[in-house]
């Protein structure tokens, strides 16, 4: 009887488990292949079941998803599957072009009244972590997208999206082609929609209701969005600091009890008063980290109130609806032109554009996304910019006194301003990015320089 070497023993052993392993594989993928196969053909709602280190928990599997119906007020339809809340709601349908941020784009409170699409196709695989809110709720009256990722993937994560729509009351709708949807947005315009996961309502029913909404023209959602009170933002100095990594000797960041490190935050130089017409958390952050103490009053605090605080200068913030409709703010910044220095963004560079005795007019679709070219008309340069608008200034409509800084490369449109006479600017973009590209956020610093430059006159 002879006996075979251990050597090819071993290579037989592993040739063995190398077909075993490829085996192995080819069957893992062709099970996932059929599941796929089946979520497609039958529109079941298959969930991965997943291991957690963090969470421990077990998915559920082969839960149908309930029937949701997107419905436009031209008549156009999309069918897709419920998540979050189940309910019926109605708001202007917009687009929103982010690859990333939907977190930050649902807690935008210049939504508020609106239903944003998002572009990029998978949403929801990080989950939800309060503190990356831009407000402490969402806003929008409901979210649409492709497709909702079953599995969140995120240590900081503490909700999925999911999870976080349907605790706030607010319907989202997947599955559907949002491409289409974008297309037609951009062909027609951006119009009102309801989303409705209610079995008994069809699809006149529910068209309908989409026709009967109110949209964003003429409406002031400000009202329902800023704060009720007078505030100071992050008077512990803890709530604007910068994440960072240590780099060389550590210098000029800090430690909290949890060991997360951040930039050190400047000392406090100036004061400055901001109007709350639905402000976005990371514009008090900025103006923090500009170097400012920042008091937060209500959108509707009197010129002679805000200049009773002594503030070095005034902002005025981001909100939502139409500028148009809030004429008792327009006599309001009219006042306080040269009072004060005055920085504007968004809805807050309209509302200067009203007190300047100009006028805004809709857009057809929006800038709602985090790519849009901006070009200084100064120096030439082009700045890929945040941006979340309905409206823009006519610049026909400005006076001689009013120099239009920046515009829009892709349509022309006004992006900024500036008075020739008095200490006061404004952009239509958002420079505190969240989400979207840093490269306008030295604003910040020109605020500052503007109060410098003022109070040396």
């Amino acid at each position: 009887m002879s006996i075979q070497p251990n050597s090819t023993r071993k290579e037989e052993q592993s040739c063995f488990f190398l077909c075993a392993f490829a085996r192995g594989k080819f069957l893992y993928l062709r099970f996932w292949a059929w599941i796929e196969e089946k979520n497609r053909r039958f529109h079941f709602k298959w969930r991965f079941v997943y291991f957690s280190a963090f969470r421990g928990a077990v998915d559920d599997i082969n839960c149908p998803a309930m029937r949701a119906i997107l419905a436009l007020e031209d008549g156009r339809c999309f069918d897709g599957e419920s998540f979050g809340a189940t309910q019926t709601s109605v708001g202007e349908v917009v687009f929103n072009t982010s690859m990333t941020g939907y977190q930050e784009v649902v807690t935008d409170p210049s939504y508020r009244g609106q239903m944003v699409a998002m572009t990029y196709p998978l949403i929801g695989n990080y989950g939800v972590t309060p503190v990356d809110g831009e407000s402490a709720q969402p806003h929008v009256r409901g979210f649409i997208i492709e497709e909702l990722s079953p599995l969140v993937s995120n240590w900081r994560s503490q909700i999925s999206l999911e999870e976080y729509l349907a605790k706030w009351d607010i319907p989202g709708i997947s599955g559907i082609d949002t491409r289409a949807l974008t297309k037609h947005l951009r062909e027609k315009g951006a119009m009102k929609g309801a989303i409705s996961t209610d079995p008994k309502l069809s699809q006149e029913d529910v068209i309908a209701l989409a026709r009967g909404g109110s949209g964003v023209v003429g409406m002031d959602f400000v009202k329902e969005v800023t704060t009720p009170e007078l505030y100071q933002w992050d008077p512990q100095h803890t709530l604007s600091r910068k994440w960072t990594i240590i780099k060389g000797d550590g210098a000029g960041v800090v430690r909290d009890a949890d060991g997360e490190v951040y930039e050190a935050l400047p000392p406090v130089q100036y004061h400055v008063a901001a109007y709350d017409f639905g402000i976005k958390l990371n514009i008090l952050r900025q103006l923090r980290q500009a170097g400012f103490q920042v008091t937060v009053v209500p959108a509707g605090t009197s010129a002679q109130d805000v200049l009773g605080l002594k503030p070095d200068g005034i902002f005025l913030s981001n909100g939502p609806g139409d500028p148009a409709a809030l004429e008792y703010i327009h006599s309001t910044v009219k006042d306080l032109m040269g009072r004060k220095p005055i920085f504007g963004i968004c809805l807050g560079h309209q509302l200067l554009s009203y007190a300047y005795g100009g006028k805004t007019f809709k857009l057809k679709f929006g800038h709602h996304g985090g790519n849009q070219p901006v070009q200084d008309l100064g120096t030439g340069k082009v700045a890929i910019t945040s941006q979340n608008h309905n409206f823009a200034t006519d610049p026909e409509s400005l006076p001689s006194n009013v120099a239009v800084t920046h515009i829009n490369l892709n349509d022309g449109t006004v992006e900024g301003m500036r008075h020739k006479e008095m200490p006061i600017f404004s952009v239509q973009y958002h420079p505190e990015a969240a989400p979207g590209p840093h490269d306008a956020d030295y604003f910040f610093g020109e605020f500052r320089k503007l109060i410098e430059e003022s109070r040396n006159c």
